[in-house]
């Protein structure tokens, strides 16, 4: 069985993004990349799953601009063992996205694909659903646990009220919660054997996908400073405050 793992290429989560002076985007000129959190946990769970016997094989797939072999070469030093670059400058929205993931499925016919719930860039968290939706396949998004028992992926996810453990047949889309598990620390021989790895280049019309931009951005802003907290002196200062300041409760 192959375990399909897409990845994407996102401002790293220590850095600290800052709005262009135009309102058109965020600023990555100069700033550190690296693979999104919630792909790098599908990746390492991806490999876990090779490691028990369930798969054969793993292979990362990014879509984006050239750098993103750096994050497809990351995926392969944390154990996938090729990578399929998608290369475009386009603006990559998440239908285009599940659109080339669609076609590299049929191309490659995974028995599972595993991603993460989302992308700490846009926070759209559609990727993972609109895939399962394109290519007719059984999901279970934000995974906490996954296990392969009698031949179908049995998955626990945490809902509102507590845990819901769900068992679908394969091939299927699998989206990861952070409680899944704690990626491995990526060693130096390890990336050195990366290197060699195979990695093959598509370009968006070898799939035959339109990636054209569906939502139009019209403006990005940062969030408005937060004003000091004060103390009150009692409960019913509280409540004054509450509903003659703040107006939160009537």
């Amino acid at each position: 069985m192959k375990i399909l793992v897409p990845v994407k290429r996102v401002v790293d989560y220590n850095v600290k993004v800052r709005v262009k002076s135009d309102g058109t985007g965020v600023d990555i000129a100069n700033v550190k990349m690296s693979m999104n959190p919630f792909d790098e946990i599908a990746v390492e769970e991806a490999v876990r799953l090779k490691e028990k016997g369930f798969a054969t094989e793993v292979i990362a797939v990014s879509c984006g601009v050239t750098q993103c072999q750096e994050t497809l070469r990351t995926a392969m030093a944390i154990g996938a063992d090729r990578a399929i670059l998608v290369e475009t400058t386009e603006e990559l929205q998440p239908l285009a996205v599940a659109k080339l993931l669609k076609a590299l499925v049929d191309k490659e016919q995974p028995g599972l694909i595993i991603l993460g719930k989302q992308a700490i860039d846009d926070d759209c968290n559609q990727t993972g659903q609109m895939l399962a939706a394109l290519a007719d396949l059984p999901q279970a998004t934000f995974a906490s646990k996954v296990e392969v028992v009698d031949g179908k992926a049995q998955v626990t996810r945490e809902i509102d009220g507590g845990l819901e453990i769900l068992s679908i047949s394969m091939p299927a889309v699998i989206t990861t919660d952070l409680r899944l598990n704690e990626p491995r620390y990526v060693t130096l021989p390890n990336i050195m054997k990366a290197k060699k790895k195979q990695l093959d280049t598509y370009k968006p019309e070898d799939l035959g996908v339109d990636v054209s931009p569906r939502i139009t951005t019209l403006k990005v802003s940062e969030p408005p400073k937060r004003s000091a907290g004060i103390k009150v002196p009692d409960v019913a200062t509280l409540v004054d405050k509450l509903k003659n300041v703040s107006k939160v409760i009537s």
